[in-house]
C-alpha cells in the first residue's frame, strides 16, 4: 500500500469537504438520530452529528462515497466532536470510544474500496480531531480571567481515548483541526505522542488552525507565524488552516506559513463567508478560482473544503489541481 508520506511529494493531495453541510439534506429527525440503539435516551440528541456513526453508518458512508468519486484523496472521519468533553453536551461520553471506532471502519471500508477500483490514485482517512468546546488558555467567565473551564490533563486524557479508537478502527492520518486554542492543539499533540510510543508506531499528523477574522489572528492572540512555531516541535505530514474564513481571505496566512515552514501546507476553506443566514453562497467554480491564486503562487500540497462545501466544490478543485505541481518540501518526509 502507497504511503501518504510519498504521495503528497508526487501530486497536491484533496481532501474531502463538509460532512455536515451534506448531512443536513438527509433532513434526519431526532428518530433518526437515536435509531433503534438510542431509542430511549434521556434528552434530545438531534443535532449531533458524530453519533449517526452508530445510527445511520449508510448515510455517512455515502458521503464518502460521493467526496471520492468527486476526486478526493483524502476522507475525514466524523468524529470532529467526538472526545468525552464534546459529547458531555448530550451526556454520551460512555460512547466516545465506539463514536471515533465506528467512523473510522466506515471511512476505510469506503476508501479501501476506490484504491481496489484504481490502485494508482491510494485513497486515505484522516481520523477527524475538533478542538472541543473548552479552551485552555481562555477564561470562559468575563470577571474571572483567572478561570479555566478545562485543563491541560483533562484534555490529554480525551484526546488519548479518541486516538487509540481512530488509530484500531484504520485511520492513516491524524488530523488535528480547527484550533482556535494552540494549548489545546498541544494536548492533543502529547496525546499522539504517547499512543505512538506505547504502540511503537508512527502516524502521520496533519494540523489545521483557524484564523477567526479579518485580524489574521486565531481565536487566542496568534498570528500565523506564531502558531505555526507553537507547533513545529512535532514532526508534522502538513500544518495549515481551515474554516473561519473564503480561499481569498487564506491567501496572505498560506504566504507565512509556505515561506516559514518545512512540512506540507494544507488548506481548506469555507466556501465564502456565510451570509445573513449563515448559509455560504460560493458556488464550485468561484471558489476554484479562488484556489487557482494558491496553486500559481506555488503554497500548498493538501487542499479541501470546509463549511458550505460539496462534493461539486471538491470536483472543482480536484479538476483543477491535476495539472499543478505540489508545493516542493523543504525535508524529505520520512
Amino acid at each position: 500500500m502507497s504511503n501518504i508520506k510519498e504521495e503528497i511529494q508526487k501530486r497536491i493531495l484533496v481532501l474531502d469537504g463538509a460532512m455536515g453541510t451534506m448531512l443536513q439534506q438527509y433532513k434526519f429527525t431526532e428518530v433518526d438520530f437515536r435509531g433503534e440503539r438510542f431509542k430511549d435516551w434521556h434528552i434530545d440528541v438531534k443535532g449531533n452529528n458524530d453519533m449517526l456513526a452508530l445510527t445511520q453508518p449508510e448515510a455517512l458512508a455515502e458521503v464518502h462515497r460521493k467526496y471520492l468519486e468527486a476526486g478526493a484523496d483524502i476522507i475525514e472521519t466524523n468524529t470532529f466532536s467526538s472526545t468525552t468533553i464534546a459529547m458531555a453536551d448530550y451526556e454520551m461520553q460512555d460512547f466516545v470510544y465506539d463514536l471515533n471506532y465506528e467512523s473510522a471502519v466506515i471511512a476505510k471500508k469506503v476508501a479501501e474500496e476506490y484504491t481496489l477500483k484504481t490502485p494508482e490514485k491510494p485513497r486515505f482517512v484522516a481520523g477527524s480531531m475538533g478542538p472541543t468546546n473548552k479552551t485552555a488558555s481562555m477564561s470562559p467567565d468575563v470577571n474571572d480571567s483567572g478561570y479555566r473551564a478545562i485543563t491541560f490533563e483533562e484534555l490529554r486524557v480525551a484526546y488519548k481515548q479518541q486516538v487509540e479508537a481512530l488509530l484500531d478502527g484504520g485511520v492513516d492520518v491524524l488530523l488535528i483541526e480547527t484550533i482556535t486554542d494552540t494549548l489545546n492543539c498541544k494536548a492533543a499533540l502529547f496525546a499522539i505522542e504517547e499512543v505512538k510510543e506505547e504502540r511503537d508506531i508512527d502516524v502521520p499528523i496533519m494540523i489545521s488552525g483557524t484564523i477567526t477574522d479579518a485580524s489574521g489572528r486565531t481565536l487566542t492572540g496568534q498570528t500565523a507565524e506564531a502558531f505555526l512555531i507553537s507547533v513545529s516541535h512535532v514532526s508534522l505530514l502538513s500544518v495549515g488552516f481551515n474554516c473561519a474564513l473564503g480561499a481569498k481571505d487564506l491567501v496572505p496566512h498560506l504566504e507565512v506559513l509556505s515561506q516559514k515552514s518545512e512540512f506540507g501546507i494544507s488548506a481548506h476553506p469555507n466556501a465564502g463567508l456565510p451570509n445573513a443566514f449563515g448559509e455560504y453562497d460560493q458556488n464550485p467554480e468561484q471558489m476554484a478560482s479562488q484556489i487557482k491564486e494558491y496553486l500559481d503562487k506555488g503554497l500548498i500540497n493538501i487542499i479541501g473544503g470546509c463549511c458550505g462545501t460539496t462534493p461539486a466544490h471538491i470536483k472543482a478543485i480536484a479538476d483543477l489541481v491535476k495539472d499543478y505541481k505540489p508545493r516542493p518540501l523543504m525535508v524529505e518526509q520520512v
